[in-house]
């Protein structure tokens, strides 16, 4: 790998992180868990949740100031809120009738994770519009460069093509659409061209239909996500990295790590598609874009919480990231 990356707040970039579907996330830390059986927790944390939360917190940490934009609900919508804000994140948020879900994430000493997650309160039709408006608004804003991270589940109420809106309306804005999300919902946002897909191996298998075994056939399912309609797509494989491939390139792009025994892996897709967004703002090549957002994604795994990986960790990872064209 090159130079480390320099990781600075002075980018003349406007990042926006996009939840539908926010969480408060607890994390119960134990040192067996036994399901069926009474379990005693040694530790709890409650944090801002939801991927959005994890990409924005993840960009923080690289030095960026993004901009979370969800919608916000009842007490865990005001303590989702006060978290990301004392984290010295800025927020738009969307109040809703349903307060925010909470997810549970049970973690024992072994490195095994469990986690449980709510499907999130119904929003309404009005909501929905307002977030919508919320959304082209900050597309909007003046910024040498605009990135639009979408990530994320779709909580009751919203249609299935929200995302494909939003990503439509990114792009006629000029803004850049970066998405991760699954089923149904993803295969309509690819149809919308994102600039952008990362997705993880279950979730890129079931819109390309493509059986992934290791890291040739991931980029095959990554060309099928340009195809579908993507212009640049990553799949990641967990502890072997992650493969990416850019539309009328003729190699598709292995980056990763010596694989680690991780804290947990919960937010490490997440901190790869921050370092994706951070290496797009920063002009960087795809391949070392790739390179970054294999570190960021190990760096989580140190991590003490999701999505708060360190600079200096970033950096010493980062140069022992490995890359193979395929």
């Amino acid at each position: 790998m090159n130079k480390p990356v320099a990781f600075t707040s002075d980018l003349s970039a406007a990042f926006f992180c996009v939840s539908l579907n926010p969480a408060i996330d607890t994390r119960l830390i134990l040192k067996e868990f036994h399901p069926g059986r009474v379990n005693r927790v040694e530790e709890v944390y409650r944090t801002p949740g939801g991927k959005a939360a994890h990409v924005a917190m993840a960009l923080k940490g690289l030095g960026a100031a993004p901009t979370w934009i969800g919608f916000s609900g009842g007490a865990t919508g005001s303590e989702l809120l006060e978290g990301l804000r004392r984290l010295g994140i800025e927020t738009m948020p969307v109040s809703t009738g349903q307060p925010a879900r909470v997810n549970l994430e049970i973690v024992d000493t072994r490195g095994e994770v469990t986690e449980v997650l709510e499907p999130g309160g119904t929003i309404t039709q009005s909501e929905w519009s307002e977030f919508q408006q919320v959304c082209l608004r900050a597309s909007q804003v003046a910024a040498k460069k605009r990135i639009m991270v979408i990530s994320g589940s779709l909580p009751p109420g919203v249609p299935v093509e929200a995302y494909a809106a939003l990503v439509s309306a990114a792009r006629t804005a000029n803004c850049l659409a970066f998405i991760d999300s699954s089923g149904i919902a993803l295969s309509k946002a690819l149809a919308a061209g994102p600039d952008l897909v990362k997705v993880n191996r279950e979730e890129a298998e079931f819109v390309t239909q493509v059986d992934i075994r290791d890291p040739v056939s991931a980029a095959q399912a990554a060309r099928k996500l340009l195809d579908l309609g993507a212009n640049s797509a990553a799949v990641s494989l967990g502890d072997r990295g992650l493969v990416g491939v850019r539309k009328h390139d003729q190699w598709a792009i292995h980056a990763w790590t010596t694989p680690l025994r991780p804290k947990s892996t919960v937010g490490c897709g997440d901190s790869a598609l921050a370092g994706l967004a951070f290496a797009a703002a920063t002009d960087l090549s795809f391949e070392r874009s790739l390179g970054l957002a294999a570190a960021c994604g190990t760096a989580n795994c140190l991590a003490a919480l999701p999505g708060r990986i360190l600079p200096e960790e970033v950096s010493r990872i980062e140069q022992g990231v490995q890359i193979e064209l395929l």
